[in-house]
């Protein structure tokens, strides 16, 4: 791929993440009850607009908070592994998440994952 187009496609990918987190916390929150060991879908929203391209909606800090606190178990205020899995897409970037290589993904981890922040 030329380089030329390779930021388009990081941040074509990162909006993609951030719709996915985005939708997963906004279904969660409209949930009437959920059975605890129910996979969440992280939350994201995006639209079709004109000309095949598709806006996203940046998840706003309140749906991060949420998504991250429906994964986070044990309220520990850092996803395992296992409490990733919640989200299919964080637990196949685990380790690109963890930054700091803890084998813990923290709040601000899953927050810059999410939002697409450097």
């Amino acid at each position: 791929m030329p380089a030329l187009y390779q930021p388009a496609v990081r941040t074509m990918a990162a909006c993609g993440f951030a719709a996915a987190a985005i939708l997963a916390a906004a279904g969660a929150a409209h949930a009437q009850t959920a059975a605890p060991s129910r996979p969440a879908t992280p939350p994201a929203t995006a639209a079709a607009s004109g000309g095949g391209t598709a806006a996203v909606r940046q998840a706003t800090s309140t749906e991060v908070n949420t998504a991250f606190d429906r994964a986070d178990d044990n309220h520990d205020a850092r996803l395992t592994r296992a409490e990733a899995e919640r989200f299919p897409e964080v637990s196949r970037r685990f380790e690109q998440i963890d930054t700091n290589h803890d084998t813990f993904i923290s709040r601000e981890e899953f927050a810059k994952a999410v939002t697409g922040s450097p």
